[in-house]
Order: C-alpha cells, then sequence, then structure tokens
C-alpha cells in the first residue's frame, strides 16, 4: 500500500472564476489543406491574443520558406514543430478544438506521474475501478493483485488501459482532483484549447484539446525521464496473480511496426489514441541526425492506418526540411518556467465578452489570461453516468 504521506501533494493551482479573456478566431477553412497553402512571408511572430503566434489561428495550412508538403494529408488538424527550439514548422488548424481520445494521458502522465516513485507497491480494491466507461480499453488490473507504478503506467502507456488510469487517479486523490489537477496544468502549459472531463480520454461531451495542446504535451513529457522511458517501451510483462504474467504490447503501430504499418525509424513515442467519436489522434516524436521532431495528426478522414501513415510523411517532410523552414509559430513555454504569457487585444476582449466555448468543430476562442495567475478549473465530477466492468474484460481498444 502506498504511504500515507502520499495523501500531502502539492496544493493545487489557485482556482478562480476568472472568464478567458478571448477572441474566437473564424473557422473557415478550404476543405482541402493542400490547396490552401498560406504564401505569407511575415514573420512568424506573436501577436496579442493567439497562443503560438497568430498564423497558427489562420484558415489553411501555414507554412513558410520551405516547399513539398504531403500532398494528401485528410486529417482535421495536424503541426509539426522542432522538439528543442519550441519552433512550429507548418501547421494546419493548430488550434481547432477536437475530442483528443487517449492522446489526453499524456497530460494525465504529465500531471501524475512524478507524484510516485516506479517501485511503489499498491494493492488495487474493486473502489479503484468503480466507474471506469464501458468500451474502455483495459490493459487487464484485477482487484487483490498489487501492482508497482512502474507496471501502472506501463498499462497506461503501452495499451491505453483506463483501468490503470483509474487506479492511479484514486491514487492521487480520486477523479475529481486528478481532473482538477490536469485542467490546472493545461494552464501551465499555456495548453488553452483543453477541456478536461475525465483523465482517461474518453469520450465525454466537452473533453477537447488540439493539435497545438496535445504537441505542447508531449514536448512538456518528454522532458522526464520516465515518460519518455514509458512511450518507448515496445513490451512489457504484466501481472496476472501470483507469480503469473502475461505480455503487453504498445498499440502505436509506428512503434511495433503492426498491422501493415512499418516502424519509423528513429521514434521515440508518444502517444496514440481511438473512440468512435474521436477518430484517430496521434501524436509521435522522432529523432534523426541530432534533431528532434514532433508531429501532431488528428481525425484523418481515411482508414486507421492513415494516422501513422500522415504522421510519418509530416515527419519525413520536416526532417528533409530542416534547413529552409521557417517558423509560423512557437511552442509555448509553461508559465511556472518563466513562460511569458500573451496579453489579449483590446478587440479580442470585446469579441470573446459573454461568448461560451468553441464546439468541437470551431477553432478555440481559449487565450492566456493576462498575467498567467488565474487557472480555470472545469470540473465534471457527475459526468460519469458509467456502468461498473470487469477489469479483466477486453474492452474497445482506445490506444
Amino acid at each position: 500500500m502506498r504511504e500515507s504521506s502520499r495523501l500531502s501533494r502539492r496544493s493545487l493551482l489557485a482556482l478562480t472564476a476568472a472568464v478567458p479573456l478571448a477572441a474566437a478566431v473564424p473557422a473557415s477553412a478550404s476543405a482541402s489543406a493542400s490547396a490552401s497553402t498560406s504564401a505569407s512571408a511575415s514573420a512568424a511572430t506573436d501577436s496579442p491574443g493567439v497562443v503560438g503566434g497568430e498564423r497558427l489561428a489562420r484558415a489553411g495550412v501555414q507554412v513558410r520558406g520551405a516547399t513539398g508538403l504531403p500532398g494528401k494529408l485528410s486529417a482535421r488538424a495536424w503541426l509539426v514543430a522542432d522538439h528543442d527550439t519550441g519552433e512550429v514548422l507548418a501547421s494546419y488548424r493548430a488550434h481547432q478544438r477536437l475530442a483528443p481520445a487517449s492522446t489526453l494521458k499524456m497530460l494525465f502522465a504529465a500531471t501524475v506521474l512524478a507524484k510516485f516513485e516506479r517501485t511503489e507497491r499498491y494493492t488495487v480494491t474493486d473502489a479503484d475501478l468503480a466507474g471506469i466507461p464501458a468500451g474502455s480499453s483495459l490493459v487487464g488490473v484485477k482487484a487483490g493483485i498489487t501492482y508497482t507504478v512502474e507496471q501502472l503506467w506501463q498499462g497506461v502507456f503501452l495499451r491505453s488501459g483506463n483501468d490503470a488510469v483509474h487506479v492511479l487517479a484514486r491514487m492521487n486523490g480520486g477523479l475529481a482532483r486528478t481532473v482538477a489537477e490536469m485542467q490546472a496544468k493545461a494552464e501551465d502549459l499555456q495548453a488553452l484549447d483543453t477541456h478536461v472531463v475525465s483523465p482517461d480520454g474518453f469520450d465525454h461531451k466537452g473533453q477537447l484539446s488540439s493539435a497545438y495542446d496535445l504537441t505542447l504535451f508531449a514536448r512538456h513529457g518528454l522532458k522526464d525521464a520516465d515518460f519518455r522511458a514509458y512511450c518507448a517501451t515496445r513490451t512489457a510483462d504484466f501481472p496476472a496473480g501470483g507469480k503469473k504474467t502475461f505480455q503487453i504490447q504498445n498499440t502505436d503501430r509506428l512503434l511495433s511496426g503492426t498491422y501493415g504499418v512499418k516502424t519509423y525509424k528513429g521514434l521515440i513515442g508518444v502517444k496514440n489514441g481511438y473512440t468512435s467519436n474521436a477518430g484517430n489522434t496521434f501524436t509521435g516524436a522522432a529523432t534523426r541526425g541530432g534533431r528532434t521532431l514532433l508531429v501532431t495528426v488528428m481525425h484523418p478522414k481515411s482508414g486507421y492506418n492513415a494516422v501513422y501513415e500522415e504522421t510519418a510523411a509530416l515527419l519525413d517532410w520536416g526532417f528533409a526540411k530542416a534547413g529552409s523552414a521557417q517558423a509560423v509559430g512557437t511552442l509555448a513555454e509553461p508559465l511556472s518556467e518563466g513562460g511569458a504569457s500573451v496579453s489579449p487585444s483590446r478587440k479580442a476582449a470585446r469579441a470573446a465578452a459573454g461568448s461560451p466555448a468553441a464546439a468541437a468543430d470551431g477553432t478555440s476562442p481559449w487565450r492566456l489570461l493576462e498575467g498567467g495567475a488565474g487557472a480555470v478549473v472545469l470540473v465534471a465530477g457527475g459526468a460519469y453516468a458509467l456502468r461498473r466492468r470487469s477489469a479483466g474484460r477486453a474492452g474497445r481498444h482506445l490506444g
């Protein structure tokens, strides 16, 4: 069992009822991403009120100084960025708010992972497994079995197990507390397109993120050695009770090379996701020639492998155009690490006054609060109208 001292966690960021001073950006965009490539040669400087730079809020593909983007990109939103510099090299609807599926587990890990030692042991109870959404992907956590924290995180990263997520969330003080901490973490990372309803990324009304925010989560998470190791693990032995174990495999097809997808040279993670509502979403990171790129692809229109194929194509483009592609925006730095917040313009503030958050198919109106001190935490503790499932039952794949 975990030590009682674990209950004394770092206090949450101050919660306020402040309304984001924001401007809803028109969501109009060309049906064909490749046909709407921006020809602007203006510098990629930040504009008041837009996280990462005003070009990231524009309709159409944003690219500068380089040509040859993949011609058959069907994703509803995507982004290519340099991991080390934070430069966004190309994007399409970077701030469009869409259902994230299990890629939201990157934020869960970024929020909770550092709180527990890998070797800490925890005996799972029935209460820990209550309320897991029907149809969830499961790694096979069972009540009465003792797991190390490392094994639970392997269940999260490799099999996208919502059962492992719920156990870790209970260890962290419960679902509502974990959701609140995740929302506060998103605010600190300046990922303001994200609204957290559940820690597992399962389909819940209002649970949204964006290609920009998911890329922020991956970049921040990869700074942690454990996060990086977990997302790069291909297989692991998982407890089955007593001395018995069974092997689990990573569902990231660019890493595992399964189901007709070739492994991507230099891939180091990060997380895939799927639900019937969200479709396929993937954030991947790869290193070649000393350079690490991040790519997020959300909701391709074609088959299941398209999310991996389009990610690989964008990574190939990024590595090939390393010398010519110029930044069209930047990945924001965390406020807690000295990141500069963006003060919205008066025009933006007036436009946003009284405006609700954008719908799932619209570009996000969220922008950074002036000074970055207020964290708007939206906790939907009553959103779980869910039936209890057996932890051993194989659920619908989310990873």
